[in-house]
Parts: structure tokens; C-alpha cells; sequence
């Protein structure tokens, strides 16, 4: 896989895809999404985990509840990682992440992820960079293990945003009322890390690939919902799933 750069993709959509066009598309795909969650539940052959990572303000939240919030709540859980309790850090770093794993028939989404413990750790070198290799290497074998031992199929997303729809994503949550309960005057002391980000990032993408990344361009909510929603259509249909009949 060649090396992913960042500031070579852009963060927003093509040219010749319309907004209008795209939501619509996007709605249908929603609709089907329902019925292709309740086939998956149905059979229990099969296991989505969905990880999506970004920077702050890159729309985590918003395409959680855009995408997933019209699915049937009983197979789908949204798991947020914060920063590690006392408990969790007793533990080895993917102890608290293996326990939030999907079972079969259900979809599993990850707001931020065990990839935090290669990202922020090592952009305040909290974490040396041969522990990160170790850590990388041990994501990649938990992965494999979640693929191989429970037919967990793993979508990963990067919200791709710019520094400057960052900057007034971040501004917008000092003025907006709807929007200050998300406010942290440390995203603003974050945001100035942003090359550091950028180039762990990076790094992870190269050593963490044998379950493929998705750069998502994150700039137009538009956009990103209608990727995200069809990454997970298209999965869906693939599994060829099938409503069990009756139990003799």
C-alpha cells in the first residue's frame, strides 16, 4: 500500500457529485440500510464494527447521528473512548476495547478508538515510538483475531477535515447555543498540534492497514454522510445474507 499524505487528499467532495442529488441518494441508502440491519440481526452470522477517528470537530458525532440514528437502536451500539479510568489502565491498552466488541448480528460503532493509544499518546509523548510500533502491531493481530474468531467485518473511517473548517467548526461552538455544551478550551491548544496529528496519522495508516483505511473528506457533511452510508451499504450486501426460516 503506498504511503497515505494527508495534505495531498482532498477534504472535500468531488466536483461533479450535487449536494441535492447526493442527500437523496443518500436517503435511499439510509432506507435500505433498515432493512439490511434487521436481515443482519436476524441471521447472527455476522458482526460490523465501525471505527471512526478524526480530529476535533472533524463531524464524529453529527455522522453518527446522521447515518446510524434511523436504525433499529436494539443492534446498533455506539461506544465513545475517553480517556483511560484507573481500572482500564490496571489492564493492557486493548482490555476496555476488546469488552466493547461486537457480538454477532449487531453493528458496533466506535467514536474514537483503541487507535487513540497511538495517536494522542505519542503527539505528547506520553508513549516512545517503539511502544507504538509494539502497540500497532498488536492492533493489527486484534483485528485479525475479531475478523477471524467472530466474522466481524471492520469498516474504518478518517474524517478528513481541514485545519481551517476546524478553526471555525471550534469558533462556532463559543457562539452557538446549540453548540456550546461541546465547547473545551484544550481543543483549541489541540488543534495547534495539528502537523504532529497529521504525521501519526500518517504513520498509522502505513502500520495499521491490513484492515484498509477509508479517508473520508470531511468538510461537507453532505458528502461524508452519503460515503460513510455507502461503505456500509455496499458491506451489507456483500454478505449475502438471508432471514433464517423456521426452528424445527
Amino acid at each position: 500500500m503506498a504511503a497515505i499524505k494527508l495534505n495531498k487528499i482532498s477534504t472535500r467532495a468531488p466536483r461533479e457529485y450535487s449536494k441535492e442529488e447526493t442527500k437523496l441518494k443518500t436517503e435511499k441508502i439510509l432506507l435500505e440500510l433498515d432493512e439490511l440491519q434487521n436481515l443482519l440481526f436476524a441471521e447472527g452470522r455476522h458482526a460490523i464494527l465501525i471505527v471512526i477517528q478524526g480530529m476535533d470537530a472533524s463531524g464524529k458525532d453529527g455522522v453518527i447521528r446522521n447515518v446510524f440514528g434511523k436504525l433499529n437502536p436494539q443492534g446498533v451500539m455506539v461506544k465513545s473512548f475517553k480517556v483511560p479510568t484507573a481500572e482500564e489502565l490496571s489492564h493492557d491498552f486493548l482490555w476496555r476495547v476488546h469488552a466493547a466488541a461486537p457480538r454477532k448480528g449487531t453493528i458496533q460503532i466506535f467514536n474514537r478508538s483503541h487507535y487513540e493509544d497511538i495517536l494522542v499518546t505519542r503527539v505528547h509523548k506520553w508513549c516512545d515510538d517503539e511502544t507504538g510500533k509494539k502497540r500497532m502491531k498488536a492492533i493489527n493481530d486484534f483485528e485479525q483475531l475479531l475478523t477471524t474468531h467472530n466474522n466481524t467485518h471492520i469498516l474504518k473511517f478518517y474524517l478528513h477535515v481541514s485545519p481551517g473548517e476546524q478553526q471555525e467548526r471550534l469558533n462556532e461552538r463559543m457562539h452557538d447555543p446549540a453548540k456550546m455544551w461541546k465547547y473545551n478550551e484544550k481543543d483549541f491548544e489541540e488543534a495547534k498540534l495539528w502537523n504532529s496529528y497529521m504525521k501519526m496519522y500518517e504513520d498509522c495508516f502505513e502500520h495499521c492497514n491490513t484492515v484498509p483505511w477509508h479517508i473520508v473528506p470531511a468538510d461537507q457533511n453532505w458528502y461524508k454522510e452519503y460515503i460513510i452510508a455507502s461503505t456500509l451499504h455496499s458491506t451489507l450486501k456483500q454478505l449475502r445474507m438471508q432471514y433464517p426460516g423456521l426452528k424445527k
